[in-house]
């Protein structure tokens, strides 16, 4: 006598999932096959039967019954698999790891795959897998520039102090230039984007002059303060200081947030500024241009509109900058600083730690 089958008996949810996994098209053929294998099932249609209607075996329909029985819907889902044994040891691994940190290859600045896999006797799949199972990018570098300022620690404070609590009577500007921004136009036509082909342009290019944008970011609102100049000398960074003065509401007191530019600190611009006790000057410290947010704004503003813009002359370079600094007014947004000033310091610090650890 041949052995009962388990009784197979569905809820109204088992029922609906099963139904929407075999009807649905974008499931794995082989999820849509057991579930229609358990949906006939519980029909009452025998294991022959429902073999003989879906054209698959009865051993298939049984080993899927029985499952599911057992263990309902998590029965149907593949087993976990051991795959392949592994053929690099952890030793092995190490030595990789360890080779990439702490060498270079001979007559190379940093490993590439094949490089590291002709040193190791491995392929260059196996270092690859090795490589991004630890997070190490050889092929990758990038900047930094530690300030050496003996007052850093202050000013870091005085600045981010001001962008996290900024004056009630006052107005904190965030100032500097954007110098020597070129007019560029192409030797020939730029080809349109196309659908499968991005836009294209020639590498070479043709110089049309240049110019000087004096930028004041307002850091509570988001709204600039923009002027063009054909030089950027202090008798420039003057002239736009009372653009700064005009536009502001006398009422308010003015922080300006700048760098140590030799424009912002000649004489003029000292007596200048002496003799309007409203403005405040806060000097970024040195190499640390990362402190004043309108230098995040001017690389909004070379993405957007510089970079890829064509200008046959410098009274077009000009118009765009100004469009580009209207359009930012008429629907300012600040960025919002998050970080304290010891936030700041304590990663400066690990910085700090790891340059003096590194044997270089």
């Amino acid at each position: 006598m041949a052995r009962p089958k388990a009784t197979l008996e569905l809820s109204e949810g088992e029922r609906s999932e099963l139904q929407a996994l075999a009807r649905r098209r974008k499931t794995a053929q082989a999820a849509a096959l057991r579930a229609r294998i358990v949906l006939a099932c519980a029909e009452g249609i025998e294991n022959n039967a429902v073999a003989e209607r879906l054209r698959v075996t009865k051993q298939t329909v049984s080993k899927w019954r029985g499952r599911f029985v057992r263990d309902r819907l998590d029965g149907l889902l593949d087993a976990p698999r051991s795959g392949a044994p592994r053929t690099i040891d952890d030793a092995r691994v190490e030595a990789v790891v360890a080779r990439t940190l702490e060498s270079k290859p001979a007559g190379a600045t940093q490993w590439s795959t094949r490089l590291m896999a002709r040193e190791m006797g491995m392929t260059q799949n196996a270092i690859l897998r090795i490589w991004h199972a630890f997070g190490l990018q050889p092929h990758r570098q990038e900047t930094f520039k530690l300030s050496a300022d003996p007052m850093f620690v202050d000013k870091v404070r005085d600045i981010v102090g001001l962008y996290l609590n900024p004056p009630l009577m006052g107005m904190v500007l965030c100032v500097d230039e954007k110098s020597q921004i070129q007019a560029l136009d192409r030797t020939q036509p730029m080809l349109p984007l196309a659908p499968g082909l991005p836009e294209r342009r020639t590498h070479d290019y043709v110089r049309h002059g240049t110019t000087t944008l004096f930028a004041a970011l307002d850091v509570a609102t988001g709204r600039v303060i923009g002027q063009t100049q054909r030089r950027h000398r202090s008798a420039e960074f003057l002239k736009f200081l009372r653009t700064v003065e005009a536009n502001v509401p006398e009422v308010l007191d003015i922080h300006l947030v700048m760098d140590n530019y030799g424009t912002h600190k000649t004489d003029a611009i000292k007596r200048w500024l002496a003799a309007r006790p409203r403005f405040h000057v806060h000097f970024t410290p040195t190499s640390a241009s990362w402190l004043n947010q309108v230098e995040r704004w001017f690389s909004t503003l070379t993405e957007r509109c510089i970079r890829r813009g064509t200008h046959r002359s410098t009274q077009a370079l000009e118009k765009s900058i100004r469009k580009y600094v209207d359009l930012n007014n008429d629907d300012p947004k600040p960025f919002v600083w998050t970080k304290t000033a010891d936030d700041i310091l304590a990663s400066i610090e690990r910085f700090c730690l790891r340059t003096s650890q590194s044997g270089h």
